[in-house]
């Protein structure tokens, strides 16, 4: 990634429309299924315009860049809108009503964009992050909106595992003929990057990073596909293609990330014991936090595993975001490049939201990947004893656990952000009939008798008493 220029940071963009007839054909058909398809089925034509479309493939349009996918959200929102809402009692478009978790990503995504427009109060500022809400509040709830039970999540997954394939496709040819075919269908030359000798492949994304952190959270989707008995097949070519989309991609997060999969799901045994292991971790980092000379999250700087990471970079971009706190507390900072050496490639999350955000803004991403843990294992609760359901849960916490880890070394920039929106709308889905029908149900009114005998039963037995 190059440098940014800060004075240039808004605006600027490419000057006429970047569209291929092959895209435009692929619009037109993904926007008329969006609008005529059941609803169930709707999501289907949503997730193949994300992962399979160029994300720069845009209209210029009375100088606004109308981005292929952005143009998706909006013809996906028109449907949301003309649908009845659904549900008893207090009607809701989204399943469960409007919950914690949706009320923290909201929050989280409207304060950075507001400290965004107050950071750079410039008319580029404000349409900038006209298409920032469009594309994280619009994606999100039009997601949440599709996804409204198992049956929905199943058919989203198996729309996952055929997209995988065909990303993991592209990306093999990427290896073997240093092309990207997937930006030259969107009219965008494009040759695949090279880091010490080692090609990272990116497909439809925008960063190796980002592509092969979204294979790798997507495997335990296919784990819970092959739980689920009834797809199979498209579970294990879907894992097939995730774990060549993580490996291709060539890059440290992704594989981290993979890892953190099957870690998470080592857990599973000890899964009523969870409150102790996460007491546990916390324990190990403050004792590592008092021997180790430098802060604990250095830690990071030796992970490498492919040769070519910035783990050290990582880490220093983290160093950092601690020293400057009071520069970026209030409403974030214009500006990190003057932190350090190419501390402005802001590949983290957690950074990124405060850098941009400031201080609110971060606290509501913690508590949105809060509260999403908490849902699960209120949900958890509720259904123990039911080993299906239970799986079901776990393998999400799963795919939770591996984006926040993923956090750490990337910055959803692209349609990577897609694959974030859909976990947590299943996770809203999946927790929300579960924690509904645990209402407690209406104590019978006892009789005279039953009251009169209860007392009695209550009353030591005299004849077992010691007098002495």
């Amino acid at each position: 990634m190059e440098p940014m220029d800060q004075s240039h940071i808004f605006g600027g963009g490419a000057a006429a429309s970047v569209m291929t007839p092959f895209v435009m054909i692929l619009l037109v058909l993904l926007c008329v299924l969006i609008l005529s398809l059941p609803r169930r089925f709707v999501i289907v034509p949503v997730l193949s315009g994300a992962f399979l479309v160029w994300l720069p493939a845009q209209i210029y349009l009375l100088g606004v860049h109308w981005l292929v996918f952005r143009i998706l959200i909006l013809v996906g929102l028109l449907r949301v809108l003309a649908s009845s809402p659904e549900g008893k009692g207090k009607p809701s478009r989204f399943i469960g009503g409007f919950t914690g978790i949706d009320r923290a990503f909201l929050f989280w995504i409207i304060t950075q964009s507001v400290c965004v427009v107050l950071l750079f109060p410039e008319q580029g500022a404000v349409i900038n992050q006209f298409g920032y809400l469009v594309d994280f509040l619009g994606g999100y709830f039009l997601i949440r909106f599709l996804i409204r039970n198992e049956s929905d999540l199943f058919l989203a997954i198996k729309c996952l595992a055929v997209l995988s394939v065909i990303l993991a496709a592209s990306m093999i040819v990427e290896q073997l003929r240093l092309t990207n075919y997937l930006a030259q269908l969107a009219g965008v030359a494009k040759s695949a990057e090279i880091r010490e000798g080692k090609i990272r492949s990116q497909g439809v994304f925008q960063h190796s990073i980002t592509a092969g952190t979204v294979g790798a959270t997507w495997v335990p989707l296919f784990f819970l596909l092959w739980r689920n008995g009834k797809s199979r097949i498209l579970a294990i070519v879907g894992f097939i293609g995730a774990s060549i989309i993580t490996y291709t991609s060539q890059s440290s997060t992704p594989l981290l990330a993979y890892a953190a999969v099957f870690v998470a799901l080592a857990f599973w045994p000890i899964k009523h014991k969870m409150r102790t292991v996460r007491w546990a971790i916390v324990l190990s980092i403050a004792g590592l936090a008092m021997v180790m000379k430098a802060p604990v999250w250095f830690l990071i700087a030796h992970i490498d595993l492919t040769g070519g990471s910035s783990g050290y970079h990582r880490a220093q971009l983290i160093d950092n975001f601690v020293r400057h706190f009071w520069d970026w507390w209030l409403i974030g900072v214009k500006d990190t490049s003057s932190w350090g050496y190419d501390l402005w490639d802001v590949q983290n999350q957690y950074v990124s939201t405060g850098e941009t955000g400031g201080l609110l803004a971060f606290c509501f991403l913690i508590v949105l990947v809060t509260r999403c843990f908490v849902r699960l294992g209120d949900a958890r609760k509720k259904i123990a004893g039911d080993k299906n359901q239970e799986w079901l849960l776990w393998f999400l916490a799963c795919a939770l656990f591996s984006n926040a880890l993923a956090f750490i070394g990337v910055n959803y920039f692209d349609q990577s952000r897609v694959s974030w929106f859909l976990i947590v709308a299943a996770i809203c889905a999946a927790t929300s009939p579960m924690l509904e029908k645990t209402a407690e149900e209406p104590v019978p009114q006892e009789t005279t008798g039953s009251r009169l005998q209860s007392g009695f039963q209550s009353i030591p037995n005299v004849s077992k008493l010691n007098l002495r």
